[in-house]
């Protein structure tokens, strides 16, 4: 089966206060938490579970400079999810850039200008 295929389809209702109740059984298939990311695309608003740091973007380069700035034990642990937090809010940011660079309305960078050693 494709990606886009519809599987089910159903009528929400909007409030007075623009709110809708997602099926609980919509949400549970695909793993939603407690945040819901909300997207206006083509025409249509795609609204998708908030993943957690589950998949660990940039942990060995948060631990290795952590642990090269002497923290340790829970200091350690709590640095840890400071930085980590920080990670998809400026990925983020990167993005938002890029796209405007992708328009003509931003600033653009090579690879070479964003990854090349300073001196």
């Amino acid at each position: 089966m494709s990606r886009g295929t519809i599987l089910e389809r159903k009528t929400i209702h909007i409030s007075g206060k623009w709110q809708i109740t997602i099926p609980q059984k919509y949400l549970e298939a695909l793993g939603f938490g407690k945040e819901a990311e909300c997207i206006l695309q083509n025409n249509m608003i795609l609204i998708k579970p908030v993943r957690e740091n589950t998949s660990g973007e940039f942990s060995e380069e948060i631990l290795a400079d952590l642990i090269a700035q002497g923290y340790q034990g829970e200091l350690l642990l709590q640095k840890f999810k400071e930085e980590q937090k920080k990670v998809r809010p400026a990925v983020e940011k990167m993005l938002e850039k890029a796209t405007e660079a992708a328009k003509g309305k931003g600033e653009f960078f090579s690879y070479d200008e964003i990854f090349s050693e300073q001196e």
